[in-house]
C-alpha cells in the first residue's frame, strides 16, 4: 500500500462518481499526461486527444485502481502509455502505404533554412527521440522528462527494473550514435 499517495482519496471519490473530484484530478494531471503522450506520440493534437482518452478511461476504470498495485501516477502513466501504444499503432496501420512515420522522421534532411540557421540541440535531440523504438522511448521519457525512479517507470511499463534499464542503455546508446551522425 501507499500510505503517503495524494491521490488516493480523489481517485476513490472518482470511482464513487464524484464529478468535482474528477475535474480536481484533471487540473492536477493535465499538463503531465499531455508531456507525457506529446513526448511518446510526437505531435500536440495527438497528445490532447491521448488526454482526453486517458481522462475518460480514468473515469471509467478508477474502482479497479488498487493502492496496494501502485501509486496513482503509476497507474495513470500506465495508462497513458497504453493510450499511446495504441494511438501509434493505429497510425501505423493507417500510414504503412508510404506516409510519414516517427521511423522516418530520422532520415528527413534538413531543409536549407534549418542548416542556414541551424539546428538547436533541442532540436536535434527531439528528433533523435522520435526516431527511438517506443519501448526505448517511454523509458527514457518515463525517466527523464517525467522524473520517475527506474522503480516506478517499470511498474508504469509493465516490465521489471532490469528492462527498464536495459531500455535506457540500448536508448542512450542510440541517442548518442544518432546525435553524433547529425552533428558529423
Amino acid at each position: 500500500m501507499f500510505p503517503r499517495d495524494p491521490d488516493a482519496a480523489l481517485i476513490r471519490r472518482i470511482a464513487d462518481g464524484d464529478e468535482a473530484a474528477a475535474k480536481m484530478f484533471v487540473t492536477r494531471k493535465l499538463q503531465r499526461v499531455l508531456a507525457l503522450a506529446y513526448r511518446i506520440c510526437g505531435d500536440q493534437a495527438e497528445a490532447e486527444d491521448v488526454a482526453q482518452d486517458v481522462f475518460v478511461r480514468v473515469w471509467k476504470y478508477a474502482r479497479s485502481w488498487k493502492s496496494d498495485d501502485a501509486k496513482v501516477d503509476t497507474w495513470l502513466h500506465r495508462i497513458v502509455l497504453n493510450v499511446c501504444q495504441d494511438r501509434l499503432a493505429a497510425s501505423h496501420r493507417r500510414h504503412e502505404s508510404g506516409a510519414m512515420e516517427l521511423d522516418a522522421l530520422a532520415d528527413q534532411a534538413p531543409t536549407p533554412e534549418d542548416t542556414a540557421a541551424g539546428q538547436s540541440m533541442r532540436a536535434r535531440i527531439w528528433q533523435a527521440l522520435l526516431a527511438l523504438p517506443v519501448r526505448q522511448r517511454e523509458a527514457l521519457v518515463l525517466t527523464y522528462y517525467q522524473e520517475l525512479s527506474n522503480v516506478e517507470a517499470a511498474a508504469a511499463m509493465q516490465v521489471s527494473v532490469e528492462a527498464v534499464e536495459s531500455l535506457l542503455a540500448r536508448a542512450r546508446r542510440t541517442l548518442k550514435q544518432r546525435l553524433l551522425d547529425i552533428a558529423g
